[in-house]
């Protein structure tokens, strides 16, 4: 039960993760003062402090090592490559066209972790 409630909460995070990073990309790109708020730029770190905790909480609570698991070890790599990408999309004072263009990319990567993490395969295509 309480790997189900990790899971649940992972699971949970992961669509909050996914929602606000959709929103604060359409608001980049339409260059909304929204962006700029106090709990725009706390709340997603917040939220991705709870996904990784719960992530970290479920490996450890399978006895899983992470660095024998190819599949996590891809992820692992991806969430860096999603972070860096992520924080040029939607950091000021990058050309709009690289910042879209970084958003994208992150997306696409995104799907890439998701499709891992459910087929468990760092090649999953």
């Amino acid at each position: 039960m309480y790997y189900s409630l990790l899971k649940y909460l992972h699971v949970l995070t992961i669509n909050l993760t996914f929602g606000l990073f959709m929103v604060r990309g359409y608001w980049m790109i339409i260059n909304s003062a929204l962006l700029s708020r106090r709990w725009v730029r706390v709340v997603p770190h917040i939220n991705d402090t709870i996904l990784l905790a719960a992530a970290l909480a479920m490996t450890y609570h399978q006895g899983a090592q992470i660095f024998t698991h190819g599949w996590l070890i891809a992820k692992i790599i991806a969430l860096v490559i999603y972070v860096v990408l992520g924080s040029i999309a939607l950091r000021p004072g990058r050309p709009k066209i690289i910042r879209i263009m970084a958003w994208l990319f992150a997306l696409a990567v995104f799907a890439y972790i998701v499709l891992v993490a459910v087929s468990k395969d760092p090649w999953p295509f």
